[in-house]
């Protein structure tokens, strides 16, 4: 048999005796969110009703065996084994209640989520202006003024006369396929 104790508004835990396992499960939920953690320690078979109570440092479970009392301290959803025994003498006795179902059982069943449609394929961008910039994503390119920057495979050129110009790495300027230096910066050209 399992027993269950209200721990908290809306947090609950749930023991249960399987051979010679204490299985503690706890489960808190709001409306529309259901949190569960369960652990289990090996107790031995239980001689008698578990026993909850309420410390200042959340709930102690005492699980009475043929080979002595275990102690469970639960904080949260974290639960952990006390070594020794706590004093508890002073702490609120809670109320524990024997249940048929285990929290698995008693919680609300899912529907099955539905299989997701396949990702539609994005669109290609479209080319980009800002003032007397553009940019291109397929081939990538960038204009601007008389700059232009590629990367990719390159466009066939219109003329014999573009395919040869050239333009300063230091000022951008346009140059002609002889110079050496550039005619507005001066600087020097390989």
């Amino acid at each position: 048999m399992a027993y269950v104790c209200e721990i908290g508004t809306g947090h609950r835990v749930y023991l249960d005796n399987q051979g010679t396992q204490t299985v503690v499960t706890t489960l808190s939920g709001s409306p529309g969110q259901q949190q569960q953690a369960s652990n289990g320690f090996q107790t031995g078979n239980w001689t008698s009703p578990p026993e909850i109570f309420r410390t200042p440092n959340g709930v102690v479970l005492k699980i009475s065996t043929a080979q002595g009392d275990h102690f469970i301290q639960v904080q949260g959803s974290s639960m952990g084994v006390i070594s020794g025994t706590p004093s508890v003498g002073s702490s609120q006795q809670m109320q524990v209640q024997q249940v048929d179902s285990t929290p698995a059982s008693s919680m609300p069943s899912m529907q099955p989520m539905q299989p997701m449609e396949p990702m539609k394929p994005m669109e290609p961008m479209k080319p980009m202006n800002m003032g007397d910039m553009q940019m291109n994503m397929n081939p990538m390119e960038m204009r601007m003024g008389n700059m232009e920057m590629r990367m990719g495979s390159p466009k066939p050129s219109s003329s014999p006369a573009q395919s040869s110009k050239r333009f300063c790495p230091q000022c951008g300027s346009s140059l002609t396929p002889s110079a050496r230096f550039c005619s507005s910066c001066g600087h020097q050209l390989n």
